[in-house]
């Protein structure tokens, strides 16, 4: 059931998979919309219809992917109500399923049940006949039984192993093989007895004791019967407990495959990400690799021309050398048809030869014949004379003779000539053709040889030629060789890529396949169990529905009352602030009024003063003007008052939000933190708790160590003294014993040996098992910790980003009130210059007035008009006054408010830095921890690797040692037995170990697939993140557009044409910010591409990781490699262990038996000895005895006990190496994922600094342009300022001609230079308000112009009582008015055009950077296509290797089952051997006891110990019979599982008749049908092995008979040691009664967890319930924020066509700007004329004032001789001629002169000194004197000079700045000191000002030029009285003393000093 819902969740994963898939499907459809909306927004529609289509058209594309979205979600409804309906249907069919298996199952057990009552009924039957044979033999009486039991119990447990399935976990399994021995041993303890007993009630039946006994017997029925059904229930809760264990295992099955999957989809994400690194290494690695690529490329074509070319050589050079062969071959063809010719030549020369010799023997014939012929001519000449009778014929004869001989002579000296001519013939012949032959041989030769020397020759040359081309060829080819190295390690690593590439292409094609095969089949799958599934979601989206709507219901009202109290709070405080604020504005309001009215007063007091009624109607009417203006100034005021509480009341929500949010982070965060700590502790605890274990572990194995050697040494000892006692035996006895020992030691060593193998194995198993699971469980928890983490960093994000943009407002906010400070500060600065001035002008008003009271009655009218003008003017300058202190008190309250805010967002802002430090701070400390955590499970894995080896090393070492011990027992004997039983062991011990390996390389790879897929999350999560940084990037920059619109709507209004030029500023600096926004992107695309690098590191670190998991695998291999080679080894030295266990354990049997008939002797000997006297040696002997017997239980005690602790101390070693591979596998994947989230935690960190630096960069460009701006501003004021300065030049030589002129003639009236001076200096303050100004400079022009209307008012009714010069000062004004108008249209004009080359700056930039920005995201899209396609096939292929490695784990699972199978016949044979020592040692004591008895003297029941025995030894036939049935019984039992298994067989086939829909059932079925299978090869080879031990039993019955009958005369001494062992075994029962009792307990205690389990099953199904709500609420949340998306991207559009009007707007204001620019230009060009006017005009002006200049240079300065003659009196009287010396040198006076006066007497000169002063003597009274300083008192004897230079150094030095007259030190308007225009212009208009009384020191009198005029009359003497001269007046006290700084830079202080000094 737990399986089947496993199976569920893992389809219902998938289809939410499905649904998953469909919404990532909808959020790539929305996002390609945004993308589509940008890019679309870059084009531009030019008429509105058109763009009302466009944007109806995207309206009707939204609707539409609406609607598809609906039917999606329709169609995905459907298919979840048909999977529920599937599942509620399997459900079904899987219950129903169950019940039949159940059922058939106990129709089974009945079955066996019933057979096996037969056969106890048969062996009943041959019991009572052995009995009845037995009692006939014996005829003694035998005591009533007091116990029966039931019949024979099998262990029903094989059946059982089909439903434990290949799922079950190895603890598990040996948990519940533990339970079953147990039970076993607790069933065969109680056949036992029963049979005892049943032995018993048998012998008393046929002593006649039938009756009596029935009702025991009856109720021993009973309790059989109901032990029987204790059993059977048991038995069924048993197979209970395993189906439960097996569907958690299914359950834990699911999960690991689930796992699988995950790590499969990371590995597939991991292939993708690196094939996208290898693929979009075009960015990265392509750049580098690409490069190298390329190289190597080249250097392969390279490599390929040259072996191209080499090759072309090598063919040409084979040519070559087949041409040389082929002329070689023509020349040996020559050769050898010159050889047979020199041959045929030769035969020629033979046979020549050869006709020579026959010619000559010819010859020789001739002459021997001529010879003949002689001889004979000879002999008829000597028979001649004989023949006298004819001698005329002798003489014929001889005449004839003679003429034969002539002629034979002749005939002969003819042959010779003819022979010899022939034979010269011949000869020359011969020769001739010798010659000729051999001159032809010799030429063919010479020919021959000059043709073989011309062909040596080239074959030298070609031999050398070759050999040269071979040293090249030699050189080519290791250059080849080299390149083809190089080329084949180029081509082996190309071709291991591309083998790699295509093996995993035909993997991930195969994957695609195998897994398209399988999306058939689950879609099959699905459509079936869709139709399941929409039944039951139906209701749980009822049901869920329900409760969202509730949920959000009340989410809603109470996110509806917070907001309403938000509001209620924020409305109170804006109230309140409002009414303190009006209260202000009241109190602001009464002073105004109160000020009006005492302005109306004063304003009603001169106009009483004034005569003329005319002048008080214009100055009503002026009044009321004002009135209305400072009335609607006022109402502009409130205006601006109420949008700034508007602004302030915003912003003080905006600051709510804030905090509320900042709370709810620092709430987050501390929550964080607080399940960070948590983790750490559990973790810490943990690893505690496992050292704790590990330690305990450790001393428990020492302990052992320790115990098994002193066991050992004990058992030594043992040993020796049964050996000793072994040798008084019989030797037939001793022979059987030895060959039984042997063989029970080589059983036992082998059992042994094996036993540990199997339990190592398991250990390791299950320490491997256990560590995965803890892993994954970790693993788990960790992912769900890392899940939170991510939403809560995203959260983070997310609010941070908010915060941001916050900041972003918040400092634009603070830019603006830093405006408006700056601008309240210079309104304060005007006001005062305004006031000053308003003071200034009322002080000239009342001069005029007394002017006009002394000046004649003509001029009246025209001062009338001036004054009139003049109240005008300060009317005005009042009303301009209130406006302005009312507008410095609104931008005051503004400032303070706004500094308010400014301070909670800075305290804000701290806050936020302090929240970042602690996370960074934690954070850091938390990665610290980590690699602590890190460091440490590194250690405690490599002291666990450690032990690992070292344990196997002992293990080795124990094999060896067990091989050179049971070499010498074990013997050939059975060598070949046991090698043919042991073959298929260790082939499957091995295949354990495999197994064991493979699957620690499986978990390694999950590991690394979990790192690969959090890794693609990283990439996507980064690549989201700069999506969501573009687009909020986007939205600034369209709200600058919005603003920089509002700018251009507020130029284009009439309204704010004053405020023009700050608002081209504004535009310009937003301008800059939006440059700025770019650099922003630019630098988020540069984070981006460090982000990318990051992944990359990131990427390698995984790769070493794999590296490092590939080396941990090559390490596996090998040792698995070595446990392949040593498995043989291994399995031998396991067989020779179990060998020799057996042999210990038969010869504790043996040696108890020979204790027993020790003992029985000892009887017998006793009995004979009683008469001798020997008791107290048997006594002693027996106590020796009794003390070895309580020794041997002390040992055998202990080591069972050790055994057990051992067991325990095993499997707790096992559960604390599987919890600790959990712990690693967990800090493993936690590792991973806090690497993962500490990188991105980083990243955003990162991301945070850097947008705060650029918003703090931003501030400081913001603040340099400000102070630019501000510079450029006060640059415009100075050329302004020099331009009036020029302009104002122009009046300045007539009003000082007219001064020159008329100074003399009229006393009464005010001097000109003095009012022109006092205009000068006004002109000066004003340009210095006209610096600080910046807004109002239209407003400051008007009174400027108004100063300079009043100034030369003033002027010119000065000039008119002296003179008539009226045209002057018209003419001036209108040329002052003209320059100041032309300056103004100039101005505006630069700025204009300077900001619409900006905003035309700006709108390129957008649209290019749009572009840019469009294809950014093309690339993207392709990039992501290219990603989705590897990704895919990575998949495909990662799941076809998934199936490879889940049909291996199957195969290992079979292997380790037959593994499990022969280890539980091992732990069979060792219980016989155990129960056969046990009983073996029951009978010692027994006899022990009887020894007691015959002590004590119970001698006369030796017979009846007799009988017992021999009922004892039938009782052992009995159970030697007992077991061959069993042995039949499992026999038959394996029949019947044989037959149960074609019964599923028959099953299975038709279920896959029937339910070929239902798949997954099918698989199960499959499995379960293998386990089967398994199980019946099992029992076959157990049948076998059965088969042997009944052999060996049956050879052991055969002696065990001829032992009984020896041993039947020694069994009368047994039966009473029988009759106390009847006590024993009662005792015994009772035993095992309080044991069953005991495991009725414990099947309670299962049943007990079976409950909690079922409780855990339910709590699972309700948290996936919980899940599935969960991510159902979740995809309602995501629906409504990409409603919201959308619902932004439309106002988007909208904004984004409105910016397009704007724009298109802009531009044809452009192209109207071109057209007025030309304009301008005509129009300057105009003006440059009259600036060359006006410069001509200048330059005359300057002339003259050089004329001037020129003029006074030749007259002395008074002051200087004024100064000089104080010092003279000063100075002591011996230094006082030096005094006259200076005065004489600077008056001009010659030495020699100088001298002569000064050689005269004192009286001279007193009388020189009282002449020079006799003119004026009454008029210099009142000089005023300097003080005496201190250095003059102090140093009297130091020279004049030295004390004149000290101070004129002094006097000169200037410490302090220049200062500035004020307007309150200059009360009347005489004071004003006259300053030089020159000067003035020369040092930029700065001015010198001093206290008459109080002397400065910076200004250095004797430094003066003589041009600068001194006043000396003050306006109160001038109104006192009198006419006198200047000189004649007196100096006033309240004078200032202006000391003009040079002219020239040049002349300074030492400069000076030095001409006076030389002079």
């Amino acid at each position: 059931m737990a399986s089947w819902l496993g199976g569920l969740g893992s389809g219902l994963g998938q289809s939410l998979g499905q649904v998953g898939g469909s919404l990532s499907s909808l959020t790539g459809q929305i996002s390609s919309f945004t993308k589509d909306i940008l890019l679309e927004g870059t084009e531009e529609v030019g008429d509105a219809p058109t763009e009302h289509q466009v944007s109806s058209s995207r309206l009707r594309e939204i609707e539409s992917t609406h609607a598809t979205q609906r039917l999606e979600n329709e169609r995905l409804k459907k298919v979840c109500s048909d999977l529920e309906e599937k599942h509620e249907a399997a459900e079904l069919q899987i219950k129903q399923l169950s019940i039949e298996y159940r059922n058939q199952l106990q129709q089974r057990e009945v079955e066996i049940s019933h057979l096996k009552a037969r056969q106890n009924a048969l062996q009943e039957q041959l019991q009572k006949l052995q009995t009845a044979a037995q009692s006939a033999q014996l005829g003694a009486g035998v005591l009533p039984p007091t116990t029966t039991s039931a019949s024979f119990v099998p262990v029903v447990r094989h059946h059982s192993s089909g439903f434990q399935g290949d799922d079950m976990d190895f603890g598990d399994v040996i948990w519940s093989q533990q339970e079953i021995n147990r039970l076993s041993n607790e069933v065969s303890r109680l056949e036992s007895e029963v049979d005892h007993w049943m032995l018993i009630a048998q012998s008393s039946r046929v002593q006649g004791t039938n009756n009596a006994d029935q009702s025991e017997i009856c109720k021993l029925q009973n309790i059989i019967k109901e032990l029987k059904q204790n059993l059977s229930q048991d038995i069924d809760e048993h197979q209970h407990e395993l189906s439960v264990l097996q569907d958690a295992h299914r359950q834990k099955l699911a999960e690991i495959s689930r796992r699988h999957r995950e790590e499969l989809s990371e590995y597939e994400e991991r292939i993708e990400e690196l094939e996208n690194q290898l693929q979009q290494g075009g960015a990265g690695i392509e750049i580098t690799d690409h490069s190298k690529i390329s190289n190597l490329q080249k250097n392969i074509q390279i490599l390929q021309t040259e072996k191209l070319e080499d090759t072309q050589n090598m063919k040409e050079l084979e040519d070559k050398v087949k041409n040389l062969n082929e002329k070689l071959s023509s020349v040996e063809n020559e050769n050898k048809i010159l050889l047979n010719e020199r041959e045929l030549v030769k035969m020629e020369n033979s046979q020549i030869t050869q006709e020579y010799e026959g010619l000559k023997s010819e010859f020789i014939k001739l002459q021997n014949y001529v010879a003949e012929q002689e001889t004979l001519l000879k002999e008829q000449g000597k028979k001649l004379p004989l023949m006298t009778s004819s001698e005329e014929e002798v003489l014929r004869l001889q005449q004839a003779l003679l003429d034969a001989e002539k002629e034979i002579m002749r005939l002969n000296t003819l042959n010779q000539e003819e022979l010899q001519k022939k034979l010269a013939s011949l000869q020359h012949k011969n020769e001739d053709i010798t010659s000729a032959s051999i001159e032809d041989t010799n030429l063919e030769l010479n020919q021959l040889r000059q043709e073989l020397e011309r062909k040596e020759n080239e074959l030298k040359e070609s031999i050398t030629e070759r050999a040269t081309l071979t040293a090249e060829l030699e050189e080519l080819d290791k250059q080849n060789q080299e390149t083809m190295q190089h080329m084949f390690t180029l081509k082996e690593q190309l071709s291991k890529q591309h083998t790699e590439a295509d093996s995993t292409i035909n993997q991930l094609k195969l994957d695609i396949a195998f897994e398209r095969r399988k999306v058939s089949e689950v879609e099959a799958e699905k459509m079936e169990m869709s139709k399941e599934l929409e039944t039951q979601k139906s209701k749980m989206n009822h049901c869920t529905f329900a409760l969202n709507d509730l949920h959000m219901s009340n989410q809603e009202l109470q996110h509806n009352i917070k907001d309403l109290q938000e509001q209620l709070k924020k409305s109170q405080d804006c109230n309140l602030n409002n009414k303190k604020e009006i209260a202000e504005l009241k109190q602001n309001l009464k002073q105004k009024e109160e000020e009006l009215s005492v302005s109306q007063n004063e304003l009603t007091k001169i106009i009483n003063q004034e005569p003329n009624s005319n002048s008080q109607d214009l100055s009503l009417k002026e009044r009321e003007a004002e009135i209305a203006k400072l009335n609607k100034d006022i109402s502009e005021n409130k205006q601006l008052n109420q949008n700034l509480e508007k602004s302030v009341s915003d912003l003080k929500m905006e600051n709510g939000k804030l905090l509320a949010v900042c709370e709810e982070l620092k709430q987050q965060l501390h929550e964080a933190f607080a399940e960070k700590n948590k983790v750490s502790l559990e973790k810490d605890t943990m690893l505690e708790a496992l050292k704790m274990e590990k330690g305990q572990l450790e001393t428990e194995l020492s302990q052992t160590e320790k115990r098994l050697l002193e066991q050992a040494q004990k058992y030594e000892q043992t040993i020796e003294d049964l050996s000793n006692a072994r040798n008084m035996n019989t030797n037939a006895l001793q022979l059987e014993h030895e060959r039984l020992v042997k063989c029970n030691q080589e059983r036992d060593f082998e059992i042994a040996e094996l036993k540990r193998n199997i339990e190592q194995m398991e250990a390791d198993h299950e320490e491997t098992k256990e560590m995965l699971t803890t892993s994954l469980g970790g693993q788990k928890q960790l992912t769900e910790l890392i899940k939170e983490k991510e939403v809560f960093v995203e959260k983070f994000k997310n609010r941070a980003l908010e915060l941001q943009q916050e900041l972003e407002e918040y400092v634009k906010d603070s830019k603006k009130h830093e405006i408006l400070r700056q601008n309240l500060e210079e309104k304060d600065k005007s006001l005062a210059a305004m006031k000053e001035e308003n003071n200034h002008l009322k002080e000239e008003i009342e001069r005029l007035k007394d002017q006009q009271s002394r000046s004649p009655p003509v001029a009246e009218p025209k001062t009338l008009d001036i004054i009139t003008e003049l109240e005008a003017e300060i009317a005005q300058l009042h009303v301009i006054k209130n406006n302005l202190e009312e507008e410095i008190k609104l931008h005051k309250k503004t400032i303070e408010d706004q500094s308010q805010n400014t301070v909670q967002l800075q305290q804000s802002l701290q806050e936020h830095k302090r929240e970042i430090d602690e996370s960074k701070f934690q954070y850091e400390q938390m990665n610290v921890t980590h690699e602590k955590l890190f460091l440490e499970k590194d250690e405690e894995i490599k002291s666990l690797q450690k032990t690992i080896e070292q344990i196997k090393t002992q293990l080795h070492n124990e094999r060896h040692v067990f091989q050179t011990d049971s070499s010498d027992l074990f013997q050939e004997t059975k060598a070949q037995t046991l090698n043919g039983e042991n073959g298929n062991e260790k082939h499957d011990l091995s295949k354990s170990e495999i197994e064991r390996l493979v699957k620690g390389i499986k978990e390694r790879e999950k590991e690394i697939k979990l790192l690969n897929e959090k890794n693609v999350v990283l990439t996507q999560q980064i690549d989201h993140l700069s999506k969501d940084q573009v687009g909020k990037l986007t939205q600034i920059i369209q709200e600058k557009d919005f603003e920089i619109q509002a700018l251009h709507a507020s130029i284009s209004s009439s309204s704010y044409r004053q405020d023009v030029l700050y608002l081209r500023q504004q535009l310009q600096a937003y301008a800059m910010e939006r440059e700025q926004v770019l650099a922003v992107l630019s630098e988020k695309t540069r984070e981006n591409s460090q982000l990318k690098t990051e992944y990359h590191k990131i990427m390698d670190m995984v790769a070493a990781k794999e590296t490092a998991l590939m080396k941990l695998q090559e390490e596996n291999q090998k040792l698995s490699n070595r446990f392949e080679s040593s498995s043989q080894d291994m399995f031998r030295e396991t067989i020779q262990n179990l060998s020799r266990i057996i042999r210990e354990k038969d010869i504790e049997i043996d040696a108890l038996s020979q204790k027993c008939q020790t003992l029985l002797t000892v009887l017998q000997t006793s009995n004979i000895g009683t008469d001798s006297g020997s008791g107290g040696v048997n006594s002693n002997q027996f106590e020796e005895l009794l003390q070895e017997r309580d020794k041997l239980k002390q040992q055998v005690k202990k080591m069972e006990e050790w055994k057990q602790q051992v067991m325990t101390t095993v499997q707790n070693m096992q559960h604390e190496s599987a919890h600790l591979q959990e712990e690693l596998h967990k800090l493993q994947a936690q590792i991973s994922v806090d690497s993962d989230s500490s990188s991105k935690l980083q990243m955003d960190y990162n991301g945070l600094i850097q947008s705060y630096e650029q918003n703090e960069k931003k501030m400081k460009s913001f603040s340099q342009e400000l102070a630019q701006v501000q510079h450029r501003i006060g640059q415009l004021h100075n050329t302004k300022d020099l331009l009036l300065g020029k302009l104002d030049m122009v009046t300045p030589p007539l009003l000082m001609a007219s001064s020159v002129s008329q100074a003399s003639d009229i006393p009464s009236s005010t001097p000109p230079e003095i009012v022109s001076d006092a205009s000068k200096l006004l002109q000066q303050e004003l340009e210095q308000l006209k610096k600080i100004l910046q807004e109002k400079d239209v407003t400051i022009r008007i009174l400027k112009e108004n100063n300079q209307r009043l100034s030369d008012s003033m002027a010119a009714t000065s000039e008119l009582e002296r003179k008539g010069q009226k045209d002057t000062d018209p003419e001036m004004k209108q040329i002052k008015g003209k320059c100041d108008v032309f300056q103004k249209s100039l101005r505006e004009k630069d700025l204009l055009i300077k900001s619409k080359s900006d905003q035309l700056l700006s709108v390129s930039e957008n649209l290019s950077n749009k572009e840019n920005e469009n294809e950014l995201l093309k690339q993207a899209v392709t990039n992501l296509k290219e990603r989705n396609l590897i990704l895919e096939m990575d998949i495909c292929k990662l799941k076809e290797e998934n199936e490879k490695i889940v049909a291996k784990c199957r195969e290992k699972e079979t292997e380790f089952r037959a593994l499990q199978e022969t280890n539980m016949q091992f732990s069979m044979m060792l219980k016989e051997r155990e129960f056969e020592s046990h009983s073996i040692k029951e009978k010692a004591l027994a006899f022990e006891k009887l020894l007691k008895e015959k002590e004590q003297g119970k001698m006369g029941e030796l017979n009846h110990l007799l009988n017992e025995v021999k009922s004892m030894q039938e009782k052992a036939v009995s159970f030697q019979q007992e077991r061959d049935q069993v042995m039949l019984a499992l026999k038959q039992k394996q029949m019947e599982s044989s037959a149960l298994q074609n019964e599923v067989q028959h099953l299975r086939d038709k279920e896959q008749r029937l339910n070929q829909e239902l798949e997954r059932l099918r698989n199960h079925l499959l499995e379960m049908e293998d386990s089967y299978t398994q199980e019946a090869l099992a029992a076959e080879d157990r049948e076998t092995k059965l088969r042997k031990k009944v052999m060996v039993l049956e050879e052991k019955l055969v002696s065990s008979s001829t032992a009984v009958e020896n041993a039947s005369h020694q069994a009368s001494l047994q039966v009473e040691s029988l009759q106390e062992q009847l006590n024993l075994v009662s005792r015994q029962r009772d035993e095992t009664v309080l044991q069953l009792t005991m495991s009725q307990d414990q099947v309670k205690q299962y049943a007990l967890s079976l409950a909690n389990l079922q409780m855990v099953l339910e709590q699972f199904q309700q948290e996936e319930k919980a899940m599935y709500s969960a991510e159902l609420e979740k995809h309602q949340k995501q629906t409504a924020e990409w409603k919201k998306k959308a619902e932004k991207l439309e106002g988007r559009v909208e904004s984004l066509q409105e910016s397009l009007e704007e724009a298109n707007a802009a531009l044809d204001a452009a192209s109207r700007l071109t057209e007025q620019l030309d304009l301008k230009e005509e129009q300057i060009e105009d003006l440059r004329k009259q600036g060359e006017i006006k410069q001509e005009m200048l330059e005359d002006a300057q002339n003259k004032l050089m004329n001037l200049i020129n003029s006074t240079e030749g007259k002395v300065d008074k002051v200087l001789m004024r100064n000089l003659f104080i010092g003279h009196f000063h100075t002591p009287k011996n230094k006082r001629h030096e005094v006259l010396r200076l005065m004489g040198s600077i008056l001009g006076i010659k030495k020699e002169e100088l001298d002569q006066l000064l050689s005269e007497d004192q009286k001279g000169v007193t009388r020189w000194m009282t002449g020079w002063l006799g003119g004026g003597g009454a008029g210099s009274k009142s000089v005023p004197s300097t003080p005496i300083r201190p250095t003059n008192q102090s140093v009297f004897n130091s020279s004049f000079s030295e004390l004149f230079v000290k101070f004129l150094e002094t006097e000169s030095r200037p410490n302090l700045p220049l200062p500035t007259l004020s307007v309150h030190d200059m009360k009347p308007l005489g004071a004003a000191g006259i300053c030089n225009p020159s000067s003035s212009r020369s040092s930029s208009h700065t001015e010198t000002a001093g206290s008459g009384t109080s002397r400065r020191p910076d200004a250095n009198p004797f430094l003066a030029p003589r041009s600068a005029a001194v006043p000396l009359i003050t306006p109160t003497s001038l109104g006192a009285g009198g006419s006198g001269h200047l000189l004649m007046k007196s100096l006033s006290d309240a004078l200032p003393t202006f000391t003009p700084l040079p002219v020239l830079p040049d002349a300074s202080a030492g400069a000076v000093l030095k001409d006076l000094l030389k002079q």
